[in-house]
């Protein structure tokens, strides 16, 4: 192999992404055209072939390295351990202008058209800017990000705290009924007050599932975060065949990471707790449908647990199942905590939270 100098251009910008081999610092790994004497056909057939090995080995090593998040700003992933090297980028500032120079964030980096930086830790990353050096207009920009990896090329993930339940669960959907409307929700530590957030379809923004600006909850320390998503033309009657693919992206200061989750709206019901209430007469608990849950009830019915618990002994007596909306309770005492919880009758999905006290 050898080295060379070619690179993708971007707008404003002309960008190489190298990962630096053992050996030599390459730009874009390129294939050895053979030398020995070649029939013209043959020649040909030779610097096509060496042209097209030039442009797949390229198009890998950049693509293993970096991607573009959106305009002017990059993810570049390390891996994150000592040995690695750092990957080396160099950036051209697309003017006539010979004097120029370069800044990182407000910190001076060198002078001259073409800058080359090494990135591998957070200190690396941030925002390269290109200005003249009379007027110190700001000519182009980049920024970068840094997405940590394993020696497996796997993302380490250590921004969102997990669920307790699911376990290893950093992005939760839940649905209180058949609307096509959910709510996804995830938590950090109370350690990243500028961490920012962007939620979205994995169809991107011509898909069919849109969310609102998440909205944070502190408690604690930790802080909860809560978007309302809606999947349109969502028809609560017809059998579900495609998932939903929800894309949660998290930048905290240069650092980057993602988060899917994938699921159909009937696994991620969970009815609001009943509304229910206790007639000491003749010892009756009764209870009415969630008021958010999908109508007609009939289509759409549910299935209760009634528990008993014991104030005195401080341990549940008994949980019954029913689907009616009522029960006899003749041997409970008149301390005993009564509440009830709720789901969908015909598909295994969550139960609800249980209700408040029905007395």
């Amino acid at each position: 192999m050898v080295c060379s100098n070619l690179g993708p251009q971007y707008l404003g910008w002309s960008l190489v992404f190298i990962r630096q081999p053992a050996l030599c610092f390459l730009q874009i790994t390129k294939p050895t055209c053979l030398t020995a004497p070649l029939k013209a056909s043959q020649q040909k057939m030779s610097h096509l072939l060496c042209a097209l090995l030039s442009l797949f080995s390229f198009a890998a090593l950049l693509e293993a390295v970096q991607w573009k998040l959106q305009e002017n700003v990059y993810v570049i992933e390390s891996e994150w351990n000592a040995q690695t090297p750092a990957t080396r980028v160099e950036l051209t500032c697309d003017t006539s202008d010979e004097e120029v120079y370069w800044k990182k964030d407000s910190e001076w980096k060198g002078k001259g058209k073409t800058l080359i930086v090494e990135v591998k830790e957070f200190p690396d990353a941030g925002n390269y800017t290109c200005l003249t050096a009379n007027t110190h207009e700001i000519l182009s920009y980049n920024f970068f990000l840094i997405s940590k990896i394993d020696s497996e090329g796997q993302m380490i993930r250590s921004i969102l705290k997990s669920f307790k339940e699911p376990k290893w669960t950093f992005l939760k959907c839940e649905a209180k009924n058949y609307s096509g409307i959910f709510m996804c929700s995830w938590m950090t530590e109370n350690e990243s007050p500028n961490v920012k957030f962007t939620i979205r379809s994995l169809k991107g923004p011509q898909g069919d599932v849109t969310c609102s600006t998440p909205v944070a909850h502190i408690d604690g320390l930790v802080t909860k975060y809560t978007a309302q998503c809606h999947k349109t033309n969502y028809c609560p009657f017809a059998e579900e065949h495609h998932p939903i693919d929800i894309f949660l992206e998290v930048i905290d200061e240069v650092e980057y990471e993602n988060y899917t989750s994938s699921f159909f709206i009937r696994d991620i019901i969970k009815p609001d707790p009943p509304q229910c209430q206790y007639v000491a007469t003749n010892g009756t608990v009764t209870w009415k449908y969630p008021q958010s849950w999908s109508t007609p009830k009939s289509y759409f019915p549910l299935t209760f647990k009634v528990k008993v618990k014991s104030t005195k002994k401080r341990k549940i007596i008994q949980v019954y199942d029913t689907d009616e909306q009522s029960m006899h309770l003749p041997n409970s005492g008149p301390k005993d905590e009564i509440s009830v919880q709720a789901r969908d009758r015909y598909y295994h999905s969550s139960w609800s939270d249980w209700s408040s006290l029905c007395r």
